[in-house]
């Protein structure tokens, strides 16, 4: 019997094909059913893969960066004249996005980056979420404390948002992913710095002035390794100010004369704190956060489906000496699971449930931002 080639009118020249026997069936169904379902299911599976494959788990765009003043701001990235500020969020994200490579600093404390992804970072039960990748490194020697971790571990506070709005933009409420120095003492919630901005003379040692809203007050000095304006040259302004949590100072002169400091790395919970990578200490996650960490203004926990957007800032007002300012760089953050799909959960609410994480080998509970060891002992 000869078979002839039957292609149903009106279908488009690229679309499979089938010989079949002229009137027959193909398992009991006309052909011409037969040839439009699979003609729609095969467009159907090739619209999923082109949608699949162009999410790409890493962060696609800046939104905003606005630094404090540092010795590293306008250089990383470069800042030339007329440069406004949407300019350097571009410069920012030219660095950053896609996986780029570059890096960005966010200078002294408050100084912050807003980015986004081109989906949504499902909240995986029990996983880690999102790795964000910094600079930090560990110490090769300390002719002192060789047990703690430490190097150049510059800490930034992270923050997530989730587009319940729809429009695209981070203009939703923000949360905070409390980390291990939530319920330590000398962590300061609600803290305000403003920097103010320097005079061409002012002195090396007094470049830079900063109040706080405690009363306090000091300076970022300029050192003799970058001679560039620290104050962002792209802001009008002559004061910056920012509001947020303050950690603790974690830097320590371990010479006693000023020559080696130590900047020792917080457990979990912050951005350029661990190295990115941390052979040895694979149980550390490092770099890695999870969503179920947030908290809202009153620090309580609120369990978030997802987010869309995330806020890093410096979370450390310290000057170290020939260091200089402490302050937190940004070169890369992805989503650690990028094919989740999302819950029914639609927007966050009060979490009435504490979570549970692995710190160090032990269990720690976090309930509504405070740390219990498995005893119910507070942490």
């Amino acid at each position: 019997m000869g078979h002839n080639r039957t292609i149903k009118a009106g279908a488009e020249r690229d679309a499979p094909a089938f010989c079949v026997p002229n009137g027959e069936k193909i398992f009991g169904i006309p052909f011409v059913l037969t040839y439009f379902y699979l003609t729609f299911a095969f467009r159907m599976k090739t619209l999923l893969f082109i949608l699949l494959s162009s999410v790409t788990p890493y962060l696609t765009r800046v939104f905003e960066y606005r630094p404090a003043p540092g010795q590293f701001i306008n250089t990383i990235p470069t800042w030339e004249a007329g440069d406004t500020a949407e300019d350097m969020a571009l410069k920012a994200q030219d660095a950053l996005a896609d996986n780029e490579g570059g890096m960005v600093s966010l200078g002294s404390w408050g100084g912050y980056i807003v980015f986004g992804f081109d989906h949504e970072i499902i909240n995986v039960p029990g996983a880690y979420d999102l790795k964000i990748l910094g600079n930090a490194t560990y110490a090769m020697s300390n002719p002192n404390d060789t047990t703690a971790l430490g190097g150049s571990s510059e800490p930034g506070v992270v923050m997530v948002s989730r587009d319940d709005n729809g429009n695209g933009l981070p203009d939703d409420k923000w949360y905070e992913l409390a980390g291990s120095e939530e319920s330590n003492p000398l962590t300061r919630f609600k803290y305000k710095v403003t920097y103010y901005r320097p005079a061409d003379n002012a002195p090396a040692d007094q470049y830079i002035l900063w109040r706080d809203n405690e009363g306090n007050q000091g300076y970022l000095p300029k050192n003799a390794y970058h001679t560039q304006n620290y104050f962002p040259e792209w802001i009008s302004d002559n004061s910056m100010s920012f509001t947020g949590t303050r950690l603790r100072d974690n830097g320590k002169d371990e010479s006693g004369k000023g020559s080696y400091y130590v900047l020792y790395c917080f457990d979990w919970g912050y951005a350029d704190n661990h190295p990115n990578v941390v052979a040895d200490y694979p149980e550390r996650h490092a770099s890695e956060f999870d969503i179920d960490w947030a908290v809202n203004s009153k620090r309580e926990s609120v369990h978030l489906p997802g987010i869309h957007f995330v806020k890093v800032y410096s979370g450390v007002l310290q000057v170290c000496g020939w260091l200089g300012e402490t302050s937190t760089e940004i070169t890369n953050a992805y989503d650690l699971h990028p094919n989740a799909q999302p819950t029914d959960l639609a927007s966050p609410v009060k979490s009435t449930q504490p979570v549970k994480i692995m710190q160090d080998g032990q269990l720690v509970i976090l309930r509504q931002g405070v740390r219990y060891n498995a005893q119910g002992q507070r942490l």
